[in-house]
């Protein structure tokens, strides 16, 4: 079983759009409502591969009810925290040729005692859980040692953290020996205070990360594959994709595979990057399930092409 926490969860509405026109009245050709937040996707990744899951999160006011019952729909339990603030509800306006606005909202500023409870609720569904994943950026209310203190007392209750954020949220984090990081490329060098050009960068870069106090790396490089950092070695993994339709979400997913195959490895390497290929072919934010994936089309190898210059070099 696999515990997602997100710290500042979302109600997320997507409306289609022929053109966004400012000053204008725009009238949209089509409407969804999803519940937002990276690890919300991940427990949806989950779920669609039919395992079960559990979303730990804050909610508060009429958008935190309706985020529960669309992660009940999707067959998710929810332990929710009952805050004050009303969860925040971020608005996507997908245009006709592909382009898509994002606002995104600010969310709810949690207490010293939502803090607290927050950080209990984890701990009581940590006592079933084979991971816990933890991720995104942290609401107003908790310092960037957030995270730190989380991972301790999940340690202490004997569970296993997958951590999925980035900066000074990250950096802190590391002290407490997370079993494993995730950034992506970009992620990855804000962590290491340097541009990343090529594979070999990016291997360089999550050494770092693992000499700082992560066990393991995990780390998306886009269109160019994945790379899995541990004790054990470093291996490289890439599937091809004709048509990309849609990346949101796509991290989460690759998280939820990895996860999925047991969380160690080049066999949990190949689901990660079976679940990400998938998802990006998919629209929206829609999670793969088992028929979607093809591992047949996924390579991993130990012989890490450390001279490839990355797609999308990170700055």
């Amino acid at each position: 079983m696999i515990v997602t926490v997100t710290p500042n969860p979302s109600l997320d509405r997507t409306y289609e759009v022929p053109s966004l026109d400012r000053g204008e009245v725009i009238r949209a050709t089509g409407e969804r409502m999803d519940p937002g937040g990276k690890g919300v996707n991940v427990s949806r990744a989950v779920a669609a591969a039919g395992r079960r899951t559990v979303a730990v999160l804050p909610l508060g006011g009429a958008p935190g009810a309706l985020v529960a019952d669309l992660l009940d729909a999707q067959g998710i339990e929810v332990a929710p925290v009952p805050v004050a603030g009303a969860t925040r509800s971020n608005i996507a306006l997908a245009e006709a040729d592909g382009v898509l606005t994002k606002i995104n909202a600010p969310g709810p500023e949690l207490t010293p005692a939502e803090e607290e409870s927050l950080l209990e609720t984890v701990r009581e569904q940590s006592r079933d859980a084979d991971w816990i994943a933890c991720c995104g950026s942290l609401p107003r209310g908790l310092a960037p040692s957030w995270y730190a203190e989380l991972v301790a007392r999940a340690h202490r209750a004997g569970a296993r953290i997958a951590l999925d954020t980035s900066g000074p949220a990250l950096l802190a984090a590391l002290r407490e020996r997370p079993d494993l990081v995730k950034p992506n490329a970009e992620e990855l060098a804000e962590a290491v205070g340097r541009p990343l050009a090529t594979v070999g960068d990016a291997v360089k870069a999550a050494e770092e990360l693992r000499e700082l106090g992560a066990l393991t790396v995990l780390a998306s490089l886009g269109a160019d594959g994945q790379l899995l950092v541990g004790e054990e070695g470093a291996w490289f993994a890439s599937a091809h994709v004709d048509v990309v339709r849609s990346n949101v979400g796509a991290g989460d997913s690759s998280l939820a595979g990895f996860l999925i195959a047991g969380g160690n490895g080049p066999s949990a390497l190949a689901s990660a990057v079976a679940h990400g290929a998938a998802a990006v072919q998919l629209p929206g934010s829609v999670m793969p399930g088992p028929a979607n994936l093809d591992l047949a089309a996924v390579t991993v190898t130990a012989e890490i092409p450390v001279d490839r210059v990355l797609t999308e070099p990170a700055p």
